[in-house]
């Protein structure tokens, strides 16, 4: 018989309306009134019940951000605390910090998407992608950082990666590929 072991993986959806939690716990028997509670950012903690051996998706209406007749809306980025617990939850629970990054993730999608890798001016196309490998290098960061609890480091960093992000969509890539020239030549 399987001893317990409760864990729970966050699974990209890819997609801004909806966060994914697949239980991945081994139980030795059908386990008792099993939540999460999910901490959203801007919005509070809400304590849902949970579907063991199985896939959960979560949308703004089941989170509490929209109500039952209104459309769905991005679920917002930021770090999220999650803890999934059977009966006893004092004893029998897991938890675990993430950061969403979807929204940020989608708008570096549209920029990477506008940039011409065709662009016969080479250091302007490399100087981009410099810049977005850096942008990227910032993302990830931060989503390593949440992974290990470092909550204000991931928040510094994605706020970073917004900040870069921003200036090169406003920019509209119109950069001189000086950088590129300077460092890389």
């Amino acid at each position: 018989m399987a001893d317990l072991k409760l864990d729970i993986l966050v699974v990209p959806t890819y997609n801004t309306l909806t966060l994914g939690i697949a239980d991945a716990s081994t139980y030795p028997s059908t386990p008792s009134a099993p939540t999460i509670e999910i901490t959203v950012p801007g919005f509070g903690i809400v304590t849902l019940p949970f579907v063991p051996n199985d896939f959960n998706l979560f949308n703004s209406t089941i989170l509490g951000i929209t109500g039952p007749t209104d459309d769905l809306l991005p679920i917002p980025d930021g770090v999220y605390y999650l803890k999934y617990s059977i009966t006893p939850a004092y004893i029998n629970y897991v938890d675990r910090t993430i950061i969403r990054v979807e929204q940020l993730q989608e708008k570096f999608d549209a920029a990477f998407m506008k940039l011409d890798m065709m662009e016969c001016d080479l250091a302007i196309k490399t100087q981009s992608k410099v810049e977005l490998n850096s942008i990227y290098f910032f993302i990830q960061g931060a989503i390593a950082a949440a992974n290990n609890c470092a909550v204000d480091q991931a928040n510094k960093l994605y706020n970073q990666a917004n900040k870069m992000l921003n200036n090169f969509i406003k920019s509209d890539c119109h950069c001189s590929g000086n950088n590129y020239v300077t460092n890389f030549q």
